[in-house]
């Protein structure tokens, strides 16, 4: 007779993967026809729309669109803004997929180190690799004495946030903003001067997908914020070396699949690490550079792949 477990286990779609997003942008289509290439249907869901139903379906999860089943693997492309409550449902949901077997890119564990840029800070620093001095903390008394009494520039950054959006950067014994403008924590990380070239600012940007760099690309700005969001300009960076050695390492710091990942050349000629992304865009990267993303990652999701079993 057949179990409960071997029930849930055999109601699985395995040539299904769920991409979870909020809209069908550029990356969402793009992601899909590289799965599909690879022989696998796909599923676009909202995390929004996503929940529990212990005591109903075979796994506990409700999953529009599955009529019960579990896919074979899920891609994390978007989870949206909401409340602690909403958003801590969503990666919940992540959590669960996670642990009845299903192949989830990024994993709720590696999303939750990368939004939270303290932690993802911490976790790069503990692997051995050079960041950026940084503190976090939500004492504004504290933080603006370190301000005052700190040798040059520091970066002030959303504790969540993307593509260089909030970024400000705070000269010795400026004031800081106030609590409510920071959401109440204050992350400060020491201003790195990098390297230029013909005067202008320049970071660096790679991708690794599954322990290689499969694209990197140097931005460059007249302003200090270098992201292509920011209008800055991308050109082709070499895949090997120091950068992508750094890029790889940092990746596995925080446990993910695939990642872009900031990088500044100091003047010295050394790499330090800025952001490690575990949802990353990848537009710029794609018309800068002659490597097909989405292809890396949906073969690397193949690559991946294993028999869902349910605990």
């Amino acid at each position: 007779m057949r179990n409960a477990e071997q029930d849930a286990a055999s109601d699985v779609a395995r040539d299904l993967v769920v991409i979870f997003t909020e809209d069908a942008d550029w990356h969402t289509r793009t992601l899909c026809r590289a799965l599909e290439r690879e022989g696998l249907r796909v599923l676009v869901l909202s995390l929004n729309d996503c929940g529990f139903a212990i005591g109903e379906t075979p796994h506990g999860l409700l999953l529009p669109g599955l009529d019960g089943r579990l896919p074979a693997a899920a891609f994390v492309r978007v989870i949206a803004k909401g409340t602690t409550e909403q958003i801590t449902m969503r990666l919940g949901v992540l959590h669960a997929l996670r642990e009845l077997g299903v192949m989830v890119m990024n994993d709720a564990r590696a999303i939750e180190r990368c939004v939270d840029k303290s932690m993802t800070s911490f976790l790069v620093a503990r692997a051995g690799l050079p960041t950026p001095r940084t503190f976090v903390r939500e004492a504004a008394a504290a933080m603006q004495a370190l301000i005052d009494a700190a040798p040059g520039d520091t970066v002030l950054k959303p504790l969540f946030g993307a593509q260089g959006k909030g970024l400000r950067r705070i000269a010795p014994r400026q004031p800081l903003p106030e609590p409510e403008k920071v959401g109440g924590v204050y992350y400060l990380q020491e201003f790195v001067e990098g390297r230029r070239q013909d005067g202008l600012f320049q970071d660096w940007r790679v991708f690794v997908v599954g322990g290689r760099a499969v694209a990197a690309m140097v931005r460059r700005s007249e302003r200090w914020i270098t992201n292509i969001h920011q209008g800055a300009a991308g050109e082709p960076a070499p895949l090997d070396g120091p950068a992508a050695d750094i890029a790889i390492a940092a990746t596995a710091a925080v446990g993910a699949d695939y990642a872009g990942v900031d990088l500044i050349e100091e003047a010295t000629g050394g790499f330090t690490v800025l952001e490690v992304n575990s949802m990353p865009a990848w537009k710029g990267l794609q018309k800068t550079t002659a490597t097909d993303v989405a292809a890396a990652m949906a073969r690397h999701l193949v690559d991946c792949l294993h028999p869902v079993s349910v605990a």
